[in-house]
């Protein structure tokens, strides 16, 4: 199977917004998260924009630059989910969000994609020159917390996020 992390270019605009109408429809029908955040941020219907605005570019006080990779199928052209890869950590990426957001799109869940696409973010990390790895994820989210332990995630600790659930901090050594 030909699956492979790639950047956003003006060739993958359909294959983008399928991706993501479908899963603004699950966000409002099943209240399910939107992670990675960066996909969502803006319209992608308006591409040109979308594309220019996509990456974090120049830190400011409250965003750190990152890279946002798209998990794409090349047999069958379509987007299975997105990775957003935070470049280094501020204080509220250390506490909460982590080097790592990551997504699958609602139809292709319980796969086995977002173990694949979260091993391949790592190694877009260790390109980085990022030796220790932080994902977060909400205690109630198990395949989140099963993705990043089968991508070598220890468990560091456990708090209370602003929204009021408890969400978990694991730690990926990269060698």
């Amino acid at each position: 199977m030909g699956i492979k992390l790639i950047k956003l270019t003006k060739e993958y605009e359909k294959q983008l917004c399928e991706m993501i109408d479908e899963w603004k429809r699950d966000i409002e029908v099943n209240h399910t998260n939107h992670s990675p955040y960066a996909i969502f941020k803006n319209d992608c219907h308006d591409f040109d924009y979308y594309l220019q605005n996509l990456e974090i570019k120049k830190p400011t006080k409250k965003h750190v630059p990152g890279s946002v990779f798209f998990l794409y199928d090349e047999e069958r052209d379509r987007f299975l989910g997105a990775v957003n890869i935070r470049h280094y950590l501020n204080d509220e990426l250390l506490q909460s969000g982590g080097h790592i957001g990551d997504g699958i799109r609602p139809s292709e869940r319980r796969k086995g994609y977002g173990t694949k696409m979260v091993g391949l973010a790592l190694l877009e990390c260790k390109k980085l020159g990022i030796k220790k790895v932080l994902m977060t994820c909400d205690k109630d989210n198990i395949a989140s917390a099963k993705t990043i332990i089968k991508n070598g995630g220890v468990l560091e600790n456990e708090f209370l996020n602003e929204d009021g659930e408890i969400e978990q901090r694991y730690w990926i050594t990269l060698e």
